[in-house]
């Protein structure tokens, strides 16, 4: 079952301003009715203000109202309109303890993709053309030290956005006639899953 969005402040408003069980609850937000329990005592999730579920469209008042006079049944999440997560324009985030990775993977999609253009490149990792270039001529400050890894062992990009994006550079070449890159298999080294 798809839980709501912030289940704490949600259990926080529904223990505040309903008169659902702590199961009931504890089972539509994914925590323990114990803990339910706690933060109804305020033990626990002291200072969370509450979200209400029915504003933000997760939750329809019909349904807690059928739910408080029946305490067997179990609160039914609305659906989405868009269940298909999307990520957000702009430059991707990386935490900064994985920026140190970013140029380890620029060079392994440099070597293992080749038909990827600059600014696949540029989305996919989060990076910036001026890093590819040095990565690529080998210009990089920490050239030294650079080991292509797979970003997305290095949590850098999802296996989808990297399929996709070769996908595209692959249908591109083919439409402009060019021949697809041989590049040797990759098989990762038992150091890289570390």
């Amino acid at each position: 079952m798809t839980l709501p969005l912030m289940p704490k402040a949600t259990a926080v408003w529904l223990i505040e301003k309903t008169g659902l069980t702590f199961t009931q609850i504890a089972e539509f937000c994914g925590m323990h009715p114990l803990e339910v329990q706690a933060i109804a005592d305020g033990e626990v999730a002291a200072g969370i203000n509450g979200y209400d579920p029915v504003k933000n469209h997760q939750l329809a008042e019909a349904e807690i109202k059928r739910c408080e006079k029946d305490t067997n049944a179990r609160l039914k999440i609305m659906p989405t309109a868009s269940p298909v997560k999307r990520r957000a324009k702009g430059a991707r985030y990386t935490p900064v303890a994985k920026r140190n990775d970013r140029p380890d993977a620029i060079a392994f999609v440099l070597r293992q993709f080749p038909q990827l253009s600059e600014a696949q490149i540029v989305k996919l990792l989060g990076t910036t053309k001026d890093t590819i270039i040095k990565v690529r001529d080998r210009q990089h400050w920490n050239s030294a030290n650079i080991k292509p890894r797979d970003p997305v062992i290095l949590g850098l990009c999802t296996q989808t956005d990297l399929h996709a994006a070769v996908t595209a550079a692959n249908d591109r070449l083919a439409r402009e006639g060019h021949a697809l890159p041989i590049v040797e298999a990759y098989v990762p080294d038992s150091d890289s899953h570390a």
